[in-house]
């Protein structure tokens, strides 16, 4: 199959389409394709042979934007195989098949029915094949070809990026380079000079240039000044075909600023100045300003004010203001035109930031001289001091004089002064002021301790101006007199173990006086001496302002007497000297080992156990529960006892039952424990209590010496013969053991039998070891041995 293309590439070059068109169809025009075929042979069976194809890919043109009224002729498909009868048919697949393209299927010629634009698309892919009519078979394989649309001059650059806004410094060296602009085409750059762009300048000349090639703007001026002109607009060209005529061009605007460089010094208006300046001026306050011109922005004007010479540098000062860069003259001292009505200054104003670039055209600094004068004004009084301190005893009578001020008129007038007290507060009516002398006298009598220190304000006017007023602050000290005996220092809460030992510290006390130091520095301690010598507790004075209370004698009880009362005298060192007696409340209160209180009323004793009154409470009602339960099981037992024989006439067996048990320890009655304790104090034959004996046995002495010598073993055998010989001892089932415990011990007996009636010499003081369950019975077991001690 061979494909032919008909269109050229554009008007301009019909030479190459016909050439393309020729040659095409000599070389890449065709692609041939063998037909299967048999090859017959004399003599040898048909043979079938793979067929061979020849193929060259072809590509397409189509011009972009066709705007003619009818279909656009691409090119033409030919098969081999069709001998113009019209049995080959040819069909067209692939992109914008059928809508964009479409083929003659007898002729094979496509055509395109729609504008393209290359900008959206750059080629298309389709599929030809050759069919038979009559069979609908392909008579060759399916061929693959691209349709390229081919561009045309039909977009103009563009600035993507513009307008722009760009600075550069003043005073620049030409050829600097501003900025860098960039058009874009959308045209194919691969193809004719279609996106080819160059860059032209349309206005800006002749300030600015542009490189016709890289966009490039640089300045053409030497020494373009910010000052002379800041801002400037520069229109850029770009237009494509290399700039030829025809070629297409977009424009965008480049806004340059100017930027400022400390190229200009400052300079004073004028080299000669004059300031009036009042002499009542206050000290501190600003009388004039100053200013240089700079043509500079920005931190090139910043400029820094100096007084260099003149006779009033050290009564002014000057200072710059940052934001208007203006010098601010203030006053260092006050201003008596009656001394000196003048005072000449040299100021100078410099940039503090300097560019050497441009030192030539310095200095960047300005001199100019101002010549101040003092204007006379009416003063007010001018006190002699500028404040005052005085002083005054409390309790000074009414009219007491505290101390005098004076003031004069400074002006040559020399007028009278008249004084009064600014009334502003309460304590200005505490004290008045003689109008003609300014002596200041009391108005009250005064109390170190509610107020120590008075502060007024004393007002001086001259007679004949009395609007110019002075004032002065008077300061006031009221001095201590010794009015105010000692006291101690606070409520004391003094507290007294029960197991205190004498000449033991309790408490320790101070004392404080309203006064100050010098009247009641040194206190004095002492008991009442119209008192009689207390037996409990004493005082001593520890001479530094202090004393200590000290017990007189041993152990103390709070069911005895739970408080004590101590008065105590107290005086002070002034002149003369003060006193008062306060009274100590001393309490009773139980005391650890260590000294620390575990309490101090006599109701603690169960709280001290960790007991509540609920719990209290409830042991209370389980007792009572428990006594109700003994007492009801009692009572049930009595009721319920029964006879040891049921019935006289029941033969049988009798089991006597009985529930009587010994008493153990506590009964005397079946057994006299008397006699073990000591053999020998059984004189005679003890019977026991419980059972009558049937038969009297005889009585039998034994002298008092056989006891002595007896053993106690010896004694066990004696009771164990006689309980066997006995007629009255208890049943035939009934035992009864004797055991010998052996020889005495050395270390003496534990028994308590008779711990009743002798004295041990044993120490208690372990049991406080215990822990608190234990420290009532340490306490006890304490006092029984202080009271044998006693």
């Amino acid at each position: 199959m061979r494909i032919t293309s008909t269109s050229c590439i554009c008007p301009v070059l019909v030479c190459l389409c016909f050439v393309q068109r020729c040659y095409g169809a000599a070389h890449h025009g065709s692609i041939k394709v063998t037909r299967n075929q048999t090859k017959h042979v004399e003599g040898e069976t048909e043979v079938h042979h793979r067929p061979k194809r020849g193929w060259v890919w072809n590509q397409f043109f189509v011009l972009e934007e066709h705007m003619g009224p009818d279909p656009q002729y691409v090119g033409k498909l030919h098969s081999n195989s069709d001998k113009g009868d019209g049995s080959v048919k040819y069909i067209l697949t692939g992109e914008g098949a059928g809508t964009i393209f479409i083929i003659d299927d007898t002729t094979g010629d496509i055509h395109s029915t729609k504008s393209l634009d290359r900008e959206q698309k750059t080629h298309y892919v389709l599929h030809a094949q050759a069919i038979d009519r009559r069979t609908n078979k392909p008579l060759e394989p399916e061929s693959e070809f691209i349709i390229k649309v081919q561009d045309i001059n039909d977009n103009a650059p563009k600035f993507t990026d513009g307008p722009y806004i760009v600075t550069v410094p003043e005073m620049s060296e030409m050829g600097t380079s501003v900025l860098q602009v960039t058009a874009t085409d959308a045209d194919d750059p691969t193809y004719g000079n279609s996106a080819r762009v160059v860059y032209s300048i349309l206005q800006g000349q002749p300030y600015f240039s542009v490189d016709p090639k890289t966009g490039v703007i640089r300045t053409a001026l030497h020494n373009m000044d910010r000052e002379a002109r800041e801002h400037y607009s520069v229109v850029i060209q770009a237009k494509d075909m290399a700039g030829q005529v025809g070629g297409l061009s977009g424009s965008t605007t480049v806004n340059i600023t100017l930027t400022d460089v400390n190229d200009n010094p400052p300079r004073f208006p004028q080299k000669h100045y004059q300031l009036y300046v009042p002499e009542s001026a206050q000290v501190g306050s600003a009388v004039g300003k100053i200013k240089a011109n700079d043509a500079d922005t920005g931190s090139n004007a910043d400029m820094k004010y100096t007084i260099i010479n003149g006779d009033g540098s050290g009564v002014f000062s000057i200072s710059t203001d940052k934001e208007t860069r203006e010098g601010i003259l203030s006053l260092k001292k006050p201003l008596n035109y009656e001394k000196k009505k003048s005072y000449t200054l040299n100021i100078e104003g410099a940039n503090t930031h300097l560019d050497f670039r441009f030192s030539h055209l310095g200095p960047f600094k300005d001199v100019t001289m101002l010549k101040i004068i003092v204007g006379d004004v009416d003063e007010p009084p001018l006190f002699t001091m500028p404040s005052y301190v005085m002083e005054v005893y409390e309790n000074a009578k009414i009219g007491t004089a505290v101390g005098t001020v004076t003031a004069q008129d400074p002006d040559t007038a020399n007028s009278l002064v008249r004084y009064f007290i600014d009334h502003n507060t309460e304590e200005d009516r505490y004290f008045t002021i003689d109008a003609g002398t300014g002596t200041i006298k009391t108005a009250k009598i005064f109390d170190r301790e509610e107020t120590p220190w008075y502060n007024i304000t004393v007002a001086a006017s001259e007679i004949d101006n009395p609007g110019l007023v002075s004032h002065v602050p008077v300061g006031i000290r009221i001095l201590d007199i010794n009015d105010n005996p000692p006291e101690l220092a606070r409520d004391y809460d003094v507290v007294v173990c029960e197991n205190a030992k004498p000449g033991q510290v309790i408490q320790t006390i101070t004392a404080t006086d309203k006064d100050n130091s010098a009247n009641g520095a040194r206190f004095h301690f002492s008991l009442d001496e119209g008192l009689s010598l207390n037996p409990n507790f004493t005082l001593r004075d520890n001479e530094d302002n202090t004393a200590s209370i000290l017990t007189r004698r041993r152990r103390y009880s709070r069911t005895t007497q739970d408080i004590y009362y101590l008065p105590v005298l107290i005086s002070d060192g002034g002149v003369p000297p003060l006193s008062s007696s306060s009274t100590l409340t001393i309490r009773v209160c139980a005391c650890e080992r260590d000294g620390r209180v575990r309490t101090c009323h006599a109701e603690a004793f169960l709280s001290s156990a960790g007991l509540s009154t609920g719990a209290l409470i409830a042991i209370l009602l389980c007792v009572v529960i428990l006594l109700a339960i003994v007492v009801l099981f009692v009572t049930l037992r009595r009721s319920k006892k029964e006879p040891l024989i049921i019935s006289e006439e029941d033969v049988r067996e009798n089991v006597v039952t009985y529930d009587d048990e010994g008493g153990g320890e506590e009964d005397t009655e079946a057994f006299d424990i008397t006699a073990l304790r000591n053999p020998s104090a059984a004189e005679e034959l003890k019977y026991r209590r419980d059972v009558r004996p049937e038969v009297k046995p005889a009585t039998r002495h034994h002298p008092s010496s056989s006891f002595d010598s007896i053993d106690v073993q010896e004694f066990i055998k004696q009771r164990l013969a006689e309980a066997d010989l006995d007629p009255s001892v208890p049943p035939y089932d009934s035992l009864q053991t004797y055991a010998y415990e052996g020889h005495r011990s050395e270390a003496g007996s534990i028994s308590s039998l008779d711990s009743a009636t002798t004295h041990s010499d044993q120490d208690y003081n372990y049991l406080g070891d215990w822990g608190p369950e234990f420290k009532k019975l340490a306490e006890l077991y304490g006092e029984i041995e202080s009271e044998r001690t006693t």
